[in-house]
């Protein structure tokens, strides 16, 4: 091992944003419990059984593009809606009017409350750069830009494979591990040559089933043993724990 806690063959690392690089993954959570929330009231009453922000959102949504992860909730609790189109109101019980819903609510979210990157993240982001590394951050979010910018590390990454570029490259999402894939084609290394960085199950599923060369569980949430059933290679409570070489 390095001292970035990676295999010397390491050339490339792939970091996922929410819940690894930034703070993010709990305001992603509660938007979708709000907008389940809502549309469950709505359609079954006050008895409702409401979205679990922890658990339903594990399985259900995190790392998912916003579309997959409506169906496939949806899907868990036996309901079909139907698909609707990109610009469906938020309004519209559809699955794209629910993804925009809850769209909405996030960036709400974020404007009032900010966006803010883990410090052992950036540190380690730095360091993997210092050490000649090439970085790109794989995300299904359509706002990863935006929360690159507001965060201070766009200029941190040689390539970005967000929900706007696997969209417009027609990539399906994770668990597929197509856009970690794009990301690793676009720097220039094999999958074996590039580490994963992820904090969500679908994204140890991506990390696995792309042969990556290393893949590393973020654990935020208490789901250490599930990161590693999923596919982790290593799970660390934060990145600068594979820093402590350097300390």
């Amino acid at each position: 091992m390095a001292k970035l806690g990676i295999p010397d063959e390491v050339r490339a690392c792939l970091f996922d944003l929410d819940g690894v690089l930034t703070k993010t993954a709990v305001v992603h959570a509660a938007a979708w419990k709000q907008t389940f929330d809502d549309f469950l009231r709505r359609r079954e009453g006050p008895g409702f059984r409401p979205f679990d922000a922890v658990a339903d959102y594990d399985e259900y949504v995190d790392g998912r593009p916003r579309s997959d992860g409506v169906r496939a909730f949806l899907a868990s609790r036996g309901i079909e809606l139907p698909e609707g189109a990109d610009d469906d109101p938020p309004d519209m019980d559809t699955v794209h009017g629910l993804g925009n819903r809850k769209n909405i609510l996030l960036l709400e979210k974020i404007h009032t409350q900010g966006a803010e990157a883990y410090a052992g993240s950036v540190r380690y982001v730095e360091a993997a750069r210092a050490a000649g590394l090439s970085t790109a951050v794989v995300s299904s979010s359509a706002n990863c830009r935006d929360i690159l910018v507001s965060v201070g590390m766009e200029q941190q990454f040689d390539v970005r494979i967000d929900g706007v570029v696997a969209a417009e490259r027609k990539l399906p999402g994770k668990p597929h591990p197509d856009t970690f894939l794009e990301a690793a084609h676009d720097l220039g290394v094999e999958p074996g040559e590039a580490a994963v960085f992820e904090d969500a199950l679908a994204g140890m599923d991506a990390g696995r089933s792309g042969h990556f060369g290393y893949v590393v569980g973020v654990d935020r949430v208490g789901q250490a043993d599930a990161l590693r059933e999923h596919g982790a290679d290593i799970v660390v409570k934060d990145l600068a724990q594979l820093l402590k070489d350097l300390t």
